[in-house]
């Protein structure tokens, strides 16, 4: 029997798990600066990062429920989730590339994560 494009690759599912990790951390840290603005709240200290402070916890738990859906979408090998991971890697790319960080390990990982994206993306429906 030969291969299939729906199996899975071993890099792919260890982006996704690694992805996962950092969506519940920052899932986690979002939570933590909002349960803080709360606690100095409801105790009448002064605001915690005040307006800032609740602008950042929100983004931060966003950010976090999309990351861990494009690792959800990468496991099972999704079309858009490739997308939306390429996109945010040519992001990353263009900023490490304008700061003149060519030789910055962020960089590095990016563009070799990128390339390996396209690499198996014939595995992705």
């Amino acid at each position: 029997m030969t291969g299939t494009t729906n199996s899975r690759p071993l890099g792919v599912a260890g982006i996704a798990v690694l992805m996962g990790i950092l969506g519940f951390l920052v899932l986690f840290g979002g939570i933590l600066v909002l349960a803080g603005i709360t606690a100095s709240a409801f105790l009448g200290a002064p605001a915690f990062f005040g307006e800032v402070g609740l602008g950042l916890g929100l983004i931060l738990v966003i950010f976090g429920l999309i990351v861990l859906a494009v690792a959800y979408g990468l496991y099972d090998l999704h079309m858009w989730a490739l997308a939306l991971a390429i996109i945010v890697l040519l992001v990353y790319l263009v900023s490490y590339a304008l700061a003149g960080a060519y030789f910055n390990l962020g960089f590095i990982l990016a563009l070799v994560i990128f390339v390996y994206l396209l690499a198996v993306s014939r595995h992705f429906s």
